[in-house]
């Protein structure tokens, strides 16, 4: 059984979604999103099936699905629920698995975990996601800063967004980080076009080679 590659990013709102999709299809992986916080629009789930072009069965149901859009803690207190951390165990089953988290790292579970500490847990390859704009270079090199410190693999950095090539050459640099690609802002963002810009810009071997 291949290991997960797990998603995350600096900051919330950034495209890490986007590129989970564009990343599980590619791989022809099973998409998982342990926690989601809020229902009423567009789920991560069915907004990953929808790009990535994934069939039903590799859809895994989130483990907690919260109705308010807010931090997992907060949005859990409100449904009058508490996120049990023992229970967010990879699920087993055949080929790639992606896991993707919620917002940042240390995006607050419940009252005493954060996400960084459940990927701590876990040990898998980790995709940090981070957006091409004034301060991702605080916020990358402080996001890798910090997986490291907790142990956490970190395959790469993965940008989001117009291409700012000396951002992206002094974050692998400072941060000593393989830069894994960016996927540029699309004017159509539908299936194909994600699929093409994926291919264009990332090596699916560098993933590829995480799962082994």
């Amino acid at each position: 059984m291949s290991r997960p590659i797990v998603v995350t990013g600096t900051d919330t709102g950034i495209g890490k979604t986007v590129f989970s999709a564009a990343l599980s299809g590619a791989l022809k992986a099973r998409y998982w999103k342990p926690v989601q916080s809020g229902l009423e629009e567009e789920t991560d789930s069915q907004l990953v099936a929808r790009l990535g072009g994934l069939p039903a069965g590799r859809v895994l149901p989130e483990l907690y699905r919260l109705n308010t859009p807010a931090s997992p803690h907060y949005a859990a207190r409100l449904d009058g629920v508490e996120i049990d951390i023992d229970r967010l165990v990879a699920p087993e089953g055949e080929g790639p698995l992606v896991i993707e988290g919620a917002g940042g790292l240390m995006v607050p579970l419940n009252e005493t975990v954060t996400y960084i500490d459940v990927f701590a847990r876990w040990k898998n390859p980790v995709v940090l996601c981070a957006r091409t704009m004034l301060g991702t270079i605080n916020h990358t090199l402080l996001s890798l800063e910090a997986l490291r410190a907790r142990g956490v693999p970190v395959l790469g950095v993965a940008f989001v967004g117009d291409e700012m090539e000396e951002t992206q050459r002094i974050i692998g640099v400072m941060g000593k980080v393989k830069i894994l690609g960016r996927l540029p802002r699309l004017d159509t963002l539908d299936q194909p076009s994600l699929a093409a810009a994926f291919a264009a810009n990332f090596h699916l071997a560098d993933f590829q080679e995480a799962l082994k």
